[in-house]
């Protein structure tokens, strides 16, 4: 008994390997727990067949030592546990049955008294294996939502869609009409060989091929289905009411075109010029309710020629004002030709009748030659003698402009959505981009939407030509608009529309094919020019134009361009309004340029940048010192003309033949002088053999840098040897000479 009692009571010993082999085996969920009674437990798990699981659990009192462990594998959530202890201690006893569920018949056998036949080994190996042949819950719903997901996809049938293609698309807006992915449109482009991201605009034929490849079907609108939204219409001729006459100013820089407007005005805006000359667009309007006039005011510079071109193109009446002094000059006679090519009527103002050297009849003759035939001379063009410095006649200038507006008969309908034309747009700051604009036709009214070129916007406000707030304009008003978010072209078109949608529709047609026709000319330009350079045969000049408005910024383009050659180009990398901001002196610094600015400075963080960058930025208010600036740099990048001085003439007399180092000439200088850093041409017989330059010259025995006529001298040429008696040595030196443009 005592034996038994002592086998019973006896713990279970495992070597350190067994017992490391169960804690592999059992991994991390096993653990080491100690009691206060120093009692350990196996829990053993079966499952049943609804994946159900139940532990069996052996305490065992009285064990002696520390190596007695309890081990509690993990249980999965929602497998029902049956905890079992001294039932096994009795073979006579049953297990605990649970009805509700059927249990899986484990082929372990139950624990009996004697602990020591145990296989704890065997057991968790065999637990593992069942583990393992049923997977988690939390595995079995990831599985049965991806099979879910893959039936759908496979269930789903992809929407075959009509596309409307206009002329011009970006990659984005025609992912949207096709409800594809971007990335799957720029992957399309891509197979194609087109290299395109989410703005890029594409033409209409591209977008065809990228709708046919993703599967839907395309359908071309034309630009006209875009456009419709704005076309202009005739009004009835009952709606029409007499407006006031839009009157042109044009001539000759120093004329006294802003002179005469400034007498009419009863201003002094001619003071507020640099220079003294007028380098925007001006509107204004004189008069009173029922004799309104209209002014456009034009530079005369030869650089704003476009400019002229615009304001004669809004204008029914020009007033073409000549000196009477000066006569017929080049921009006189452009004027002309403007006038000519719009169709408009011409007023001839003879200008500064009061300076003694004034002769009306001579600007008469003159006038002549281009077909100009005024009253006085038995044409039909009117012509009035007047004198804006002391006032003379202007009467009689207002009362031919509108003798002629009357001619004219000029109506137009108030009671309809409006539509202008841009005179001129700038910066300002606190009020952002602001337009002047002339409402040709209808009503301008606060809070209407607008489209302007490839711009558009809601109206804010409305100023007019002095200064006040104003609710509308009527037709042939001129007023500054507010409202833009940035600044429009001048000579664009100014259209109310219905909405905003229509007004962005329209906005980003525009901007899109304006874009693909930019970048196809700056493309070709920008490669030529580099294939030019790389031969040798050009020379580039990046600038940077930044002005206060936007008519001031095409002219100095238009007239910097003007000033490329064959050898040497004007390339303008970015033309804007508004101060000169860092990300304009980065672009210089990246392309090599410099900065102009047209009456606009720098701000503080640009010219700490430009200082650091090493970016040049020069200040201009005079278009013509811009000009002659932009030629003397040009003429730097000419390349000299480069001539020959011949320099002396030598005979050869003797020839010494020295070895290890080739033939030398004995020489007399005969003209000239000859240097050692001379070229040199070899003649014999008056034909040239050869040409090089020096490697030697001595005077006796020593080497000297030049020998003079009627001196004798021993030079040798460089890598050449075949020298005789009687040869003749020209020398000359290559003279460079710079070249202006």
């Amino acid at each position: 008994m005592d034996n038994t009692k002592d086998k019973k009571n006896k713990p279970l010993k495992l070597s350190s390997s067994g017992r490391l082999q169960i804690r592999k085996n059992l991994g991390p969920a096993a653990e080491r727990q100690k009691s206060g009674n120093n009692k350990k437990t196996i829990q053993i798990v079966f499952r049943n067949k609804n994946n159900q699981q139940k532990s069996t659990s052996t305490a065992k009192s009285n064990f002696r030592g520390s190596s007695s462990f309890r081990t509690t594998p993990q249980v999965n959530p929602g497998l029902t546990t049956i905890n079992k202890n001294k039932n096994y201690e009795n073979k006579n006893k049953k297990p605990i049955d649970n009805k509700k569920t059927t249990q899986k018949k484990s082929t372990l056998k139950p624990l009996d008294d004697d602990f020591n036949k145990i296989d704890a080994k065997k057991i968790l190996e065999q637990e593992e294996q069942e583990f393992d042949r049923f997977p988690s819950l939390a595995k079995v719903k990831r599985a049965r939502e991806k099979e879910k997901l893959q039936s759908q996809e496979q269930i789903s049938e992809k929407i075959s869609r009509e596309v409307s293609i206009p002329e011009i698309i970006t990659v984005q807006e025609l992912a949207n009409r096709m409800a594809e992915k971007t990335a799957d449109v720029v992957k399309s482009l891509m197979k194609m060989g087109v290299m395109a991201n989410a703005t890029q605009s594409l033409d209409a034929d591209t977008a065809e091929l990228v709708v046919s490849e993703l599967g839907h079907r395309s359908i071309r609108v034309n630009d006209d289905d875009v456009l419709k939204d704005i076309e202009d219409f005739d009004d009835p001729k009952d709606t029409l009411i007499s407006r006031a006459p839009v009157v042109t100013i044009m001539g000759h820089v120093d004329h006294g075109k802003t002179s005469i407007l400034d007498a009419f005005r009863s201003s002094n805006v001619v003071s507020g010029e640099s220079g003294g000359i007028t380098q925007h667009i001006g509107a204004y309007q004189i008069g009173d309710k029922d004799q309104k006039i209209t002014f456009i005011d034009t530079p005369g510079h030869a650089a704003f020629s476009n400019m002229r071109a615009r304001g004669a193109k809004t204008t029914d009446i020009i007033i073409l004002v000549v000196a009477a002094d000066d006569s017929l000059k080049p921009q006189t006679i452009e004027s002309i030709a403007h006038a000519k090519a719009a169709n408009v009527p011409i007023i001839v103002a003879i200008n500064k009748i009061d300076l003694p050297s004034a002769d009306p009849d001579k600007v008469r003759q003159d006038l002549l030659t281009q077909e100009i035939i005024v009253e006085k001379l038995s044409g039909e063009v009117l012509d009035v003698e007047v004198s804006a410095i002391k006032k003379t006649n202007l009467d009689k200038l207002k009362d031919s402009i509108l003798l002629q507006a009357d001619i004219l008969n000029l109506k137009a309908n108030p009671n309809r959505s409006a539509r202008g034309s841009i005179i001129e747009s700038k910066l300002e700051k606190g009020r952002g981009s602001v337009a002047t604009v002339l409402v040709q036709k209808g009503t301008l009214k606060v809070s209407d939407i607008f489209v302007s070129g490839s711009e558009w916007g809601k109206v804010k406000a409305l100023i007019d030509d002095n200064g006040k707030n104003i609710k509308e304009a009527l037709p042939s008003t001129p007023v500054e608009v507010l409202g833009f978010d940035s600044n429009p072209l001048a000579g664009d078109d100014f259209i109310v529309v219905e909405s905003e949608s229509v007004a962005r529709k329209i906005a980003e047609f525009r901007f899109n094919k304006i874009q693909i026709q930019k970048n196809k000319v700056v493309k070709s330009n920008v490669e030529e020019m580099f294939e030019q350079i790389n031969q040798g045969k050009a020379s580039s000049l990046p600038i940077i134009i930044k002005t206060d408005v936007q008519g001031s910024a095409e002219a100095i383009e238009s007239s910097v361009t003007k000033l490329s050659t064959n050898e040497v180009e004007v390339v303008v990398v970015h033309k804007g309004v508004g101060a000169i901001t860092e990300s304009d002196v980065a672009l210089a610094n990246s392309s090599k340029g410099f900065i102009i600015g047209f009456n606009v400075r720098a701000l503080p963080h640009a010219r700490d940048a430009a200082k650091r960058d090493g970016v040049d930025m020069k200040y201009y208010s005079i278009i013509y010192e811009l000009i002659d600036d932009v030629k003397n740099l040009l003429s730097g990048l000419l390349k000299p003309d480069i001539s020959e001085k011949i320099t002396g003439n030598v005979e050869i007399r003797e020839v010494f033949n020295i070895s290890k180092i080739g033939n030398i000439a004995g020489c007399m200088v005969k003209d000239g002088l000859v240097s050692r850093n001379s070229q040199i041409r070899l003649l014999r017989d008056n034909v040239v053999i050869h040409s090089g330059s020096l490697v030697s010259l001595k005077r006796f025995k020593d080497e000297v840098k030049e020998v003079k006529s009627g001196f004798e001298c021993g030079l040798m040429i460089e890598n050449y040897s075949d020298i005789k008696v009687g040869d003749i040595i020209e020398t000359y030196e290559e003279v460079k000479t710079e070249r202006k443009l």
